[in-house]
């Protein structure tokens, strides 16, 4: 991934993006970006997540379950022809917050690029990541205490922790705040995007110095759900998804019959009541003992932004 930024020297008519949402995952980002998304004086890709910079997190991405992430230059800035010449073009990408070089590649190529990242309380992230993982099957242990203990794994030779590699806000926002000027950096919290969402999307439409009085349409996406049996949902993504020949020939059958609208909502319904469920509340113990784990990154994160984030998430009241 090192040629990406000499090759922006050499294109020519492409847009680059002027904004970035750039994480964390389930911290709002995938909200945002439809709001954003909406907005007639932004354009952003239909592909959310093109994690072109992040190129140090390649071998650790899951696989997608649709869309095709671009490889080269050219294919990237193809995600923005569509965008109209008054419109600010932006992207959203989680992983850029936790790469340890996509900062410094953005910055080579938009110098002028405002970054927007949300951070939330980590042991309530780490929690929301484990079920994502789980109802992606990325992660197959359902027990969070359990998955936490087990995260450390492999990959291409370094040793990386599938959730606590996510908790190291205050390095994070320093490598933006390297290459970037603290003013077009936004940090957002996720306490106050949630509560005061519509202030908060307009803070984020005049940090991008766009119009910010139009109407904003709340949006919650990729909710976080339990998965009730791994099993069943397996079948059925191999079912609709075409896994083996039996399925496959299922499939041939099912799409024969069936219109492509009604059988894709056959299955987000029968996953929305059979499949997945609300989560159950969290295990405090293990909640407990991940605050106490990342309680001094808290305190960090607290000083850097010089708001008390410790008191805001209840770090205070730690034993």
């Amino acid at each position: 991934m090192s040629s990406e930024p000499q090759a922006a020297e050499h294109a020519t008519g492409g847009r680059v993006p002027d904004f970035f949402i750039v994480g964390h995952h389930k911290s709002g980002t995938t909200a945002l970006y439809e709001m954003l998304r909406r907005h007639p004086q932004i354009f952003m890709p239909d592909l959310k997540e093109p994690r072109f910079f992040a190129g140090d997190l390649r071998p650790q991405f899951e696989p997608r379950s649709h869309g095709i992430a671009p490889t080269t230059w050219d294919d990237y800035l193809a995600l923005f022809e569509a965008a109209r010449p008054e419109q600010r073009v932006g992207e959203a990408s989680p992983a850029y917050l936790r790469s340890s070089v996509a900062a410094e590649a953005i910055a080579a190529v938009q110098p002028a690029a405002r970054s927007i990242a949300i951070l939330r309380e980590p042991a309530s992230f780490v929690r929301s990541l484990h079920l994502q993982l789980v109802q992606e099957h990325a992660e197959t242990e359902k027990d969070l205490g359990k998955a936490v203990a087990n995260e450390q794994r492999v990959i291409d030779g370094k040793t990386v922790l599938r959730y606590s590699d996510h908790i190291h806000y205050v390095d994070q926002l320093r490598r933006f705040h390297a290459v970037f000027p603290r003013e077009q950096v936004l940090v957002l919290i996720y306490d106050d995007f949630r509560r005061e969402n519509e202030a908060t999307v307009r803070k984020v439409l005049r940090f991008l110095e766009v119009d910010d009085s139009i109407p904003v349409d709340v949006h919650e996406a990729n909710p976080t759900v339990r998965v009730r049996s791994l099993q069943l949902d397996n079948v059925m993504r191999r079912l609709y998804g075409g896994g083996g020949p039996l399925s496959r020939g299922v499939n041939t059958t099912v799409k024969a019959l069936t219109p492509t609208r009604l059988r894709r909502g056959a299955a987000r319904a029968f996953r929305q009541r059979v499949i997945y469920g609300s989560p159950q509340p969290a295990d405090e113990r293990v909640m407990s003992e991940l605050r106490a784990r990342y309680r001094a990154e808290v305190q960090q994160l607290s000083e850097y932004l010089e708001r008390d984030l410790v008191a805001l998430w209840g770090y205070d009241s730690l034993g």
